[in-house]
C-alpha cells in the first residue's frame, strides 16, 4: 500500500516554473517506478513523465520534453516535477503515480494515486 500527497501547484505567469512534490508513505517506495500526469477540464488524464524506480532513466511526453524534469530522492520518498517555461495549455491538476517495479505510460498501469495539485498559468 502506497500512500501519495502532491504539493507545489498554483497560479503563475506564462514563462514561469513551479516544482511540484510528491511525497509517498510506506517503506518500499524504491521499489515503485513513479510518474506524473495532469487532466485538464473536460479532458483525459494524460501522462507527463515517468521515472524508473532507481531514477536513473526517465521519459517525457512530447509536450512537455525540454521544459519539466522529472526526478526522486528514495531517501525522503518524494518525487519531484520541475516545471519552467509554463504556458496557459500547462494549466491542468497535475497527479503523481506509483507503479510496482517498471514505469508506465498509461493511467492503467498505476494502482496508486495521489489526490492532485492545480497549477494555473495565466497568459
Amino acid at each position: 500500500q502506497v500512500q501519495l500527497v502532491e504539493s507545489g501547484g498554483g497560479l503563475v505567469q506564462a514563462g514561469g516554473s513551479l516544482r511540484l512534490s510528491c511525497a509517498a508513505s510506506g517503506r518500499t517506495f524504491s521499489g515503485y517506478a513513479m510518474g506524473w500526469f495532469r487532466q485538464a477540464p473536460g479532458k483525459e488524464r494524460e501522462f507527463i513523465a515517468t521515472i524508473t524506480k532507481s531514477g536513473d532513466s526517465t521519459y517525457y511526453a512530447d509536450s512537455v520534453l525540454g521544459r519539466f524534469t522529472i526526478t526522486r530522492d528514495n531517501a525522503k520518498n518524494t518525487v519531484y516535477l520541475q516545471m519552467n517555461s509554463l504556458k496557459p495549455e500547462d494549466t491542468a491538476v497535475y497527479y503523481c503515480g506509483a507503479r510496482w517495479h517498471s514505469w508506465g505510460l498509461t493511467t492503467n498501469e498505476y494502482k496508486y494515486w495521489g489526490q492532485g495539485t492545480q497549477v494555473t498559468v495565466s497568459s
